[in-house]
């Protein structure tokens, strides 16, 4: 019965953040009843409430590194973007085709992806367009291409994505052998929607942005924000390998040191002046909700996880499958829908590394399918949720225009796997 009831609070509380612009209800205050309910539904139903009390805390830490990490990316993009920091970049970029710009950006966040993270890359990239497109349509349709491509390109390094650094931390996978192994099906997965998004802007032009003309002092300001706000993000990683610890204790150091900076930078100005700058202005510019959503989500999934239906689901793919590959696609379309994280958890469980020994084809194939089946649906990510929290996508908009594209990438990349055994 308590299975029935979670599953259903679950799959309503999905409808309706589907049909947010229908009902006229945040999708935020939806995800965080869900999210609520859930637990309250567990609770009631435990034996041991003390147990359950214990599996929020220790989920809620793990909720609270990503929503910090989240947090604190998307302050660093805000205090660039203050300071005008992406003229820099969007003055490099000369050319006035939409068709030609949609292959630079879906390149630049499918590489940065692999070195950063899916996450942080998505962040960076919408920030970026919403500054060289004037157009809010040819903005989504980026946006889309942006959450496709950073999955695509997290899913072939060990630090590209949440799933696959825990697969190389379990021990199922090694550094090298998983991007030998999955490069070239993550640019497969990538580049086929890209080509397909491509047509619908062949010939189109768009007007340059107008860029605001700066002093010399401005323009030092700007290259020492930008430079070191992007040269901190891509420290979040070298952080982790080297102390071992999570990627927010790597992020939160980046945003105290970009903090410091820039208080130097402006600590003999009007103070007057100065406060749109302040890093302070930065996180009041945050689009909170969309964190609050993200929180409430986690929140659901995580409920689900502790009760064991995900466990319950992947041992119901494992005897109805009969087939290693079958398991792999039906746990990375299964991610559009739950957060890949518990899914790969729960097959780390399930499967040792004595049925399946480092390096398996198995860990590899999960680790594509999981990453890059989650651009299927615009919740179906972490890239996914910071983009629809900054372009302000509609689900079903997404549905419809996004998700067949993503799914053709996702099986594209699936065959050139096989194809390569």
């Amino acid at each position: 019965m308590i299975t029935f009831i979670l599953s259903a609070v679950f799959i309503l509380g999905y409808v309706a953040i589907a049909l947010e612009h229908l009902i006229k209800l945040n999708k935020a205050a939806t995800a965080l009843i869900t999210g609520v309910v859930c637990w309250t539904v567990y609770m009631l139903h435990a034996e041991s409430p003390h147990i359950v009390s214990e599996e929020l805390v220790e989920h809620l830490g793990g909720i609270a590194s990503i929503l910090f990490f989240l947090l604190g990316a998307m302050t660093i993009v805000e205090l660039i973007d203050s300071h005008n920091g992406f003229d820099i970049i969007t003055q490099k970029i000369s050319t006035t085709s939409k068709q030609r710009l949609l292959f630079i950006v879906t390149a630049i966040t499918f590489l940065l992806s692999a070195l950063l993270d899916n996450l942080t890359t998505a962040i960076v990239m919408a920030s970026l367009c919403t500054k060289i497109l004037p157009d809010k349509e040819d903005r989504l349709w980026f946006a889309g291409m942006i959450v496709i491509a950073a999955n695509a390109g997290g899913a072939w390094s060990p630090l590209g994505d949440v799933t696959t650094t825990m697969l190389w931390i379990g021990g199922q996978i090694t550094a090298l052998n998983i991007m030998k192994q999955l490069l070239l099906p993550g640019v497969v997965a990538c580049i086929l929607p890209a080509l397909i998004m491509s047509l619908r802007f062949k010939g189109k032009k768009f007007d340059a942005p107008t860029l605001r003309v700066s002093t010399l002092k401005e323009n030092r300001d700007s290259n020492i924000v930008l430079f070191a706000g992007i040269g901190l993000l891509l420290f979040v990683p070298v952080f982790k390998t080297v102390t071992h610890l999570p990627p927010v204790m790597g992020m939160l150091l980046a945003l105290g040191l970009i903090w410091v900076i820039n208080s130097i930078i402006h600590k003999d100005k009007d103070a007057e002046y100065v406060e749109k700058f302040t890093v302070a202005r930065a996180l009041q510019r945050i689009d909170t909700p969309s964190i609050l959503f993200f929180l409430g989500i986690l929140l659901a999934v995580s409920a689900l996880q502790s009760f064991g239906l995900l466990k319950q689901v992947a041992a119901f793919l494992s005897s109805a499958l009969h087939n290693d590959y079958g398991i792999g696609i039906a746990m990375g379309l299964l991610s559009a829908v739950v957060d890949n994280v518990p899914l790969v958890a729960a097959a780390q469980g399930m499967y040792d590394l004595s049925m399946y020994p480092t390096d398996h084809p198995f860990w590899e194939f999960l680790a594509l399918t999981t990453g890059t089946g989650g651009s299927a649906i615009i919740i179906g990510s972490a890239a996914g949720v910071a983009v629809m929290g900054i372009e302000k996508i509609d689900f079903i908009w997404y549905l419809k225009n996004i998700s067949w594209l993503a799914l053709t990438g996702f099986a594209a990349g699936i065959i050139v796997f096989l194809l390569l055994l």
